[in-house]
């Protein structure tokens, strides 16, 4: 048999049953593709598909994602996800490991990077910075005080909203279509092939846990998450959608925290960059790495 698809492991991780799929060739260099919130693993296939060859890929699902367990308290600090990260390099062996990360999983990538700099080889960050200085400034306009009602006003609101159901996969893949206007309609349908489970009433509901909406409000001061961005070593590339809600670093400042960065800018692309424009960027990718 010519068995060309990744196959289904785990790790256990602040005891939860963590999710990822192997790719194979244990004997390359290893390389983590984390995706962001609200999507699962398998939205690497296209990119694990052209890297298999020369890499051993592998993608997690975030905690409360894809086929990986729910918190039971439906909490999910981003410092959870950063030590979910750590495990997974040191159970499975992986540093010094290469990391390709989007959006949350960008985000994640970049801290575990600053925490241990000598872990990792190579990283590239679609979009992972986070809010603008202009959206964080917005923000603390709020009062802590405010801020926190207003996130359990919202737990609240997650806890009595039950998750969406479709009626069919096809409505499914149409909100999906809806959510990325630049995906091709083969994409859509893989994507959402791995997006939605199956429930006992024949309708279909995205697999992600419908807490992880709801953003915690305490969090690292920004401050020490520009220490944390300053102390990565390697070679980093952070890539941006010119059509994306993202700020760039380069246009923002951000920039300035790094000591070994660059910043690649992609015209008809969104926050999906690797989708939006797959062949580009696979060819920067193969190019970086």
């Amino acid at each position: 048999m010519n068995l060309t698809g990744p196959t289904s492991q785990s790790i256990i991780s602040q005891r939860t049953r963590l999710h990822y799929v192997d790719w194979g060739n244990p004997d390359k260099p290893p390389l983590i593709l984390l995706h962001g919130g609200r999507d699962h693993a398998r939205s690497w296939d296209w990119t694990a598909m052209q890297l298999r060859e020369d890499w051993h890929v592998i993608c997690p699902d975030l905690r409360g994602h894809g086929d990986s367990e729910w918190n039971m308290s439906g909490d999910y600090p981003i410092t959870g996800y950063v030590y979910d990260l750590a495990q997974l390099v040191h159970q499975l062996g992986l540093a010094p490991v290469t990391i390709v990360a989007h959006s949350l999983g960008g985000n994640i990538a970049l801290r575990f990077t600053g925490l241990y700099p000598d872990q990792v080889r190579r990283l590239v960050a679609i979009e992972g910075l986070g809010p603008s200085p202009a959206m964080q400034e917005k923000r603390l306009e709020v009062s802590f005080d405010e801020r926190m009602r207003r996130w359990i006003h919202d737990k609240r609101a997650a806890a009595a909203r039950l998750p969406k159901r479709y009626a069919s996969f096809e409505e499914a893949y149409a909100r999906m279509m809806e959510a990325n206007t630049y995906l091709s309609a083969e994409q859509g349908h893989h994507l959402t092939l791995h997006a939605v489970m199956r429930n006992e009433d024949g309708s279909y509901s995205w697999k992600f846990d419908p807490y992880v909406h709801v953003w915690p409000t305490i969090d690292l001061p920004y401050e020490e998450i520009e220490t944390l961005w300053g102390q990565i070593d390697c070679p980093t590339r952070l890539i941006y959608g010119q059509d994306s809600w993202a700020s760039n670093p380069e246009e923002d400042g951000r920039i300035r925290f790094f000591r070994n960065a660059s910043v690649s800018s992609y015209e008809k692309a969104g926050h999906w960059v690797h989708h939006d424009q797959f062949d580009r960027f696979i060819a920067e990718l193969q190019e970086f790495l």
